[in-house]
């Protein structure tokens, strides 16, 4: 009897343990998320106001400060990797609300080029998409990292077409790169939900760790989202 209650003592302490794991797991997704969605915000609500100014937009995108606009992103996200190591939770938070205020500057051409309907409804698909396919990488016992390097080498032929296609102006060339671009971050949403979930389990004993990684995971999820946006506007988007 002694031995049977030691047992079922030890049974409810390890599903004790399970839960409180658990809860603090659900708690890390929902930082990482409340990051994305702030910064999702962020850069519509810049790229709405930029787009709503005749002036600000003519500054922006009518001088040779747009190719700044253009590389600036893109610049700052390499400059968020170089330093991420060696600065604090706060301040890659930081970073990464910077990162999405440059962002809505350069996503701000999209409501000169396509109607506000057709606009919500994209970013509604791509909400529904990103929601299945992120509940799919956190959920799915499926270990999904062969899927990074297959991803990562369709992610560089993504670029390396859409930079050819800069000069060929080939519109059927252009809706095979929305198509495959748009499979490659729908399977990037998956793999990275899971990587995030993983760095949970590698930093949860370091609080400072476990901020970083999770402001980190919130800039992949967000331009996972970004990418699979534009290219599923490029798709069904109505242009004025």
């Amino acid at each position: 009897m002694s031995n049977f209650n030691n047992r079922s003592f030890s049974a409810n302490l390890s599903a004790s343990k399970d839960a409180t794991y658990d809860a603090s797991l659900r708690e890390y997704m929902v930082k990482v998320y409340n990051h994305m969605s702030f910064a999702l915000g962020i850069s519509g609500v810049v790229a709405l106001l930029i787009s709503s100014s005749p002036n600000l937009m003519a500054l922006f995108f009518g001088t040779p400060l747009a190719y700044i606009v253009m590389f600036a992103p893109l610049i700052f996200v390499f400059f968020i990797a170089a330093k991420i190591n060696s600065i604090s939770s706060q301040k890659a938070k930081t970073y990464l609300y910077i990162y999405a205020a440059l962002m809505g500057i350069s996503l701000s051409t999209i409501f000169i080029a396509f109607t506000a309907t057709s606009i919500t409804r994209v970013f509604f698909i791509t909400a529904s998409v990103f929601g299945a396919m992120s509940l799919y990488g956190y959920s799915t016992k499926k270990d999904l990292t062969s899927w990074g390097s297959f991803l990562m080498m369709g992610l560089f032929a993504i670029l390396i077409s859409m930079l050819v296609n800069f000069f060929l102006q080939s519109s059927a060339f252009d809706f095979a790169i929305s198509i495959i671009g748009s499979l490659i971050f729908i399977g990037l949403i998956a793999y990275d939900t899971q990587k995030i979930k993983q760095n949970y389990y590698q930093f949860a004993g370091n609080a400072e760790l476990a901020n970083k990684a999770a402001v980190i995971g919130a800039l992949n999820l967000y331009m996972d989202f970004i990418n699979l946006f534009i290219m599923l506007l490029r798709l069904f988007g109505e242009r004025k």
